[in-house]
């Protein structure tokens, strides 16, 4: 089966389970030592959740522009919630220059999937 319809059957079957989607909760500054830090990947959480979002309604409809590309933006995607994981123990160590360097690395995976989420077949 392909990554694509696994994706697919796995997303729909969350939806009829009403398993809530992975989002990013709201932030309680109380909870972080590094509050500027915490805040920052907050928002680029919400930033690969946003990218999320446009490819599944581009997977769901059927207008992603090639397989190729779906993977890519799969990979893209993927890469943008594993450098999330990254930067929140970097947040949590305090490392200001990391959180920021890992925070512009995810913003361009979510900008690359969400250009290619938005490529429409021909």
């Amino acid at each position: 089966m392909k990554l694509s319809a696994a994706f697919l059957l796995c997303f729909a079957a969350s939806g009829l389970s009403n398993v809530p989607p992975l989002l990013a909760e709201p932030i309680d500054p109380a909870e972080h030592s590094h509050a500027e830090q915490a805040r920052d990947v907050h928002k680029a959480e919400h930033t690969v959740d946003h990218a999320w979002e446009v490819y599944h309604g581009a997977a769901l409809g059927g207008t992603v522009a090639s397989p190729t590309l779906q993977a890519n933006i799969e990979q893209h995607l993927h890469d943008a919630r594993t450098l999330v994981t990254k930067a929140h123990e970097a947040a949590e160590r305090g490392d200001k220059s990391e959180v920021d360097r890992l925070v512009a690395q995810i913003r361009v995976h979510a900008s690359q999937a969400i250009e290619g989420s938005k490529e429409q077949k021909k």
